[in-house]
């Protein structure tokens, strides 16, 4: 099976797309192929949607089984499909997903987020939630990909942070890329624990990489 695909033509699936264990949300007009591949190799039902209007579904959006998080006052487009909670956060953050990092047993975020946002986030998907960077870059959601087997984030992540994110979620954390050499690896790729997709331009050896750290 091919784990690579585009988006809208790109390679960003991160910034397109987002996945739960159940369910992937990707922008309205994804082509019906792209849908069924994200079917057949997450093993969720895809919802086509939109966020306050905007394509860019998986940085405006970040969730796991329990629920899924948006901005203060987003709309969703075609928000009954979901069958999952769906809870806005406070203040005038709106790119959800690119500030936040979670499965279903934990969520790292943003360092700069108040304590209202940890409430929040806590309540809403059920985790433990701590503040902190990967490769001292503060927009964790892109810079890392988490499934409820394991974490893959920058290459420059720390040995301090990476030992802080293996104790907060409690699995095994690796370094890598996808698209290319990208090391916001979690631009370009999208994964639960049944399966994964990486952004076009991905190469093998990252293909590898991504599969050693998600346990496929």
């Amino acid at each position: 099976m091919i784990h690579t695909l585009s988006i809208n033509e790109s390679p960003i699936l991160g910034a397109f797309a987002t996945c739960t264990e159940d369910v992937a949300l990707v922008p309205m007009g994804t082509k019906p192929e792209v849908c069924k591949s994200l079917e057949d190799m997450l093993k969720v039902r895809v919802i086509p949607t939109l966020i306050n209007g905007s394509i860019v579904v998986g940085s405006l959006c970040r969730g796991n089984s329990n629920g899924l998080l948006v901005s203060r006052n987003a709309t969703v487009r075609d928000v009954a499909e979901l069958d999952i909670p769906l809870h806005d956060l406070p203040g005038k953050l709106n790119a959800v997903g690119n500030i936040i990092l979670a499965n279903d047993s934990a969520a790292l975020i943003h360092p700069e987020m108040n304590d209202s946002y940890v409430e929040k986030i806590a309540k809403a998907l059920k985790v433990d939630v701590r503040k902190g960077t990967i490769g001292g870059i503060k927009t964790v959601g892109m810079a890392g990909v988490a499934t409820n087997k394991g974490l893959l984030v920058h290459p420059r992540a720390s040995d301090e942070e990476l030992s802080q994110i293996e104790d907060l979620f409690e699995l095994p954390v690796e370094i890598g890329t996808s698209n290319f050499g990208t090391q916001m690896v979690g631009s370009g790729v999208i994964a639960n624990s049944k399966g994964y997709v990486a952004g076009s331009q991905t190469t093998g050896h990252e293909l590898g990489r991504i599969e050693d750290a998600l346990g496929f």
